[in-house]
């Protein structure tokens, strides 16, 4: 075999290497999330589940964020097969949302560092972003979240054509769903609401998930219709005021 083949075979064989570990260290991250969350998942501790130095993450990763951006990659796959599994095309845009809203609900219940992942990113801006991340990592975060946001952006875009949600731009309200969402799931999260009780003396009281959970299904289904609740029930009342007159 000549010298070409072999280099050739040497470097597919080290690529193939450095992709089995990235693999390696985006699970063991996601592991650690599961377990600890986000905050407690230190670097040292992941470079310790894989069984390697932590010199050696930061030469796969640009940085904490560019490892963190790829475990959502990752949560956000197996959020999409969650969302595909009870999507049903031939139901009406209503159920299908409250099912998918559901669905997502529930995940960011069942994983808290998701939420703790997702949040995250969201508190940075796009230039902060960019300047963390690498445009290839970029890529597949944008891919990994257009996925869940394309369908709940087709079923909006079915549900106003039947009349159903409000019109307003289908692409803008998924990501506005999305983000909804995220900031209520992590209510749950924190695990606490305020309240006010005697002057200078704030309530604390523990939140219940449950609520936390129909609240969020229920303003998820709320901001869809949108306006049009608002017409429905403004029309409703001048008819009751036109009979009574």
């Amino acid at each position: 075999m000549s010298s070409a083949l072999l280099a050739i075979g040497r470097r597919r064989t080290t690529a193939e290497r450095r992709r089995d570990r990235e693999r390696d260290i985006i699970r063991a991250t996601r592991e650690l999330f599961d377990e600890r969350g986000t905050i407690d998942a230190q670097i040292d501790d992941i470079a310790k589940r894989v069984g390697i130095n932590k010199a050696l993450i930061y030469r796969h990763f640009a940085g904490k964020e560019e490892l963190f951006a790829l475990t959502l990659v990752d949560y956000l796959g197996e959020l999409d097969k969650s969302l595909d599994e009870v999507d049903h095309p031939r139901r009406a845009p209503l159920n299908r949302l409250r099912a998918l809203s559901e669905a997502f609900v529930d995940f960011c219940l069942g994983y808290p560092a998701f939420t703790d992942c997702a949040m995250s990113l969201l508190r940075r801006t796009g230039e902060q972003l960019f300047g963390e991340i690498t445009e290839p990592v970029m890529m597949k975060l944008g891919t990994a979240m257009a996925a869940p946001l394309e369908r709940i952006a087709a079923i909006l875009a079915a549900g106003q054509r039947t009349g159903v949600f409000d019109e307003v731009d289908t692409d803008y309200l998924a990501n506005h769903l999305y983000t909804q969402t995220l900031g209520s799931l992590h209510m749950a999260r924190v695990g606490l609401i305020v309240s006010s009780g005697q002057p200078g003396h704030p309530v604390v009281h523990h939140a219940d998930v449950g609520t936390v959970r129909s609240t969020a299904i229920t303003a998820t289904l709320a901001t869809a219709v949108g306006r049009k609740a608002l017409n429905h029930r403004t029309t409703t009342r001048s008819a009751r005021a036109g009979e009574k007159s």
